[in-house]
């Protein structure tokens, strides 16, 4: 493989990871969407957009 299809996979393999870890804790993994909106999965498969209001730091 190339350098970018093997840092493609690790990425993968880092997201499925953390699904497993958050189903496991009863938690949710945050991530980016394609269209540039920040969301929260849950291990039930419930996706919640994070408002902008809640990703300040003031």
């Amino acid at each position: 493989m190339n350098r970018m299809q093997d840092i493609n996979k690790y990425i993968k393999l880092t997201g499925d990871r953390a699904k497993l870890d958050a189903k496991a804790n009863g938690t949710y993994i945050v991530y980016k969407t394609s269209e540039g909106h920040m969301v929260r999965e849950y291990s039930n498969g419930k996706i919640e957009r994070i408002e902008d209001s809640e990703l300040s730091n003031e």
